[in-house]
């Protein structure tokens, strides 16, 4: 199994300037590659009260101080985007990071960014199947003729830069119908299920459809891939020491649920360590859900908040430091996972004389694969973001 820290960037202090909560989120993604995560995402929203209107930015950014941990959107709005736009902003990325972005796509929620975008309830899921289905053009064709309902046509139309990986791997965010998730099944791509409000059934349904669908598309079962998130993330060598440190924060939670008059699917944190995917307790208690719940959804791949989210700085990297000696070494070895793709290195210039024509590779780049060894996604997000 492989492990992401995702964050949508909330921020519950409006006097907080935001300067200060990005170099958080970027902090916390160089943590997170430090102890060993394999991903780390950032969400996109575009209404308060939330700072990740501009992923790829964010995203950026952390490529530029991180080497290894994989780049998650989580996920890419395209039902409210330019799929011109967006595939420029993301092939930049993926040269930027040395090939380690990985994109989950989906058409969001939110009526204040539907109405800031105007995008309306009946349009919304046929803006995302098209966005996508030029997007995926556009990353693999170096010039595209196109025609559809939701922006101006293309003829023979370049987009620049060209991508670094050829083709990259698109997860599908599924939260609460099947139009995802039957997007993804006709186009053999992953499937990342939210797994945040509800329990497990729904969740579990729409991820059996996933593989109905895949197999009716014609697909080997075996190739299907799938990933899930969780609710709220606290171990602590005890599952008294993890309630007592985590209720006040749960509770918090809950509060805020009905003063904007939300009535909490999980009206306790007893009820939510019960019925929900919240991971708290001790870490062998972690282990045994996560293994359970893996039983119904057959996923490689798993979330948890990257956010301290109520913790302290030293509780937050203490949960995160106990995670990953103590839980992700027997999940690694329980669930196996497919790999992540290689790491398309760009090749090091050797430094020459200004009057020399060009500079000469000082030594032959990595071989760069002309496509994927199989419709295999190379392996594997995360809140309410993913629908």
């Amino acid at each position: 199994m492989k492990f992401l820290l995702i964050t949508l960037i909330a921020e519950k202090d409006p006097h907080r300037p935001a300067r200060e909560r990005l170099r958080e989120v970027v902090d916390n993604a160089v943590l997170a590659e430090e102890l060993g995560f394999d991903g780390f995402g950032v969400g996109e929203r575009h209404e308060r009260p939330f700072f990740s209107s501009s992923p790829p930015v964010v995203l950026s950014h952390i490529a530029a101080v991180t080497s290894r941990i994989r780049l998650f959107t989580a996920v890419t709005t395209l039902s409210l985007l330019d799929p011109v736009r967006a595939f420029e902003d993301y092939s930049t990325l993926d040269n930027l990071s040395d090939g380690r972005l990985e994109l989950i796509i989906g058409k969001g929620n939110g009526a204040a960014q539907a109405q800031l975008f105007h995008v309306t309830a009946d349009d919304q899921w046929d803006r995302n199947r098209e966005g996508y289905e030029l997007f995926r053009r556009l990353w693999r064709e170096p010039r595209v003729t196109w025609e559809g309902r939701f922006r101006p046509s293309l003829t023979d139309a370049e987009t620049w830069p060209r991508p670094l990986q050829q083709p990259i791997r698109v997860w599908h965010g599924s939260a609460t119908s099947r139009e995802s998730v039957d997007l993804a099944a006709k186009f053999g791509d992953p499937l990342f299920s939210a797994n945040v409000t509800n329990p497990i059934e729904p969740y579990a349904e729409l991820i059996r459809y996933y593989r109905e669908r895949w197999a009716h598309y014609g697909h080997r079962p075996s190739d299907a891939l799938v990933g899930a998130g969780s609710a709220g993330f606290y171990a602590a060598p005890t599952s008294q020491e993890a309630i007592e440190t985590y209720r006040p924060i749960y509770d918090e939670r809950i509060a805020l649920f009905r003063k904007v008059g939300v009535e909490p699917v999980f009206p306790t944190l007893e009820d939510a360590i019960e019925r929900s995917s919240i991971l708290v307790g001790s870490p062998q208690q972690i282990v045994d859900k996560v293994l359970r719940y893996h039983e119904s959804f057959g996923h490689e791949v798993m979330h948890e908040h990257a956010d301290a989210g109520g913790l302290t700085g030293k509780q937050h990297r203490a949960t995160l430091e106990l995670f990953q000696s103590e839980i992700a070494p027997v999940l690694r070895r329980s669930v196996p996972s497919r790999p992540f793709p290689a790491l398309l290195s760009a090749p090091v210039l050797a430094l020459v004389p200004a009057s020399d024509p060009a500079p000469v590779p000082a030594s032959d780049p990595a071989p760069v694969p002309a496509s994927d060894p199989a419709p295999v996604p190379a392996s594997l997000p995360a809140s309410g973001e993913i629908s």
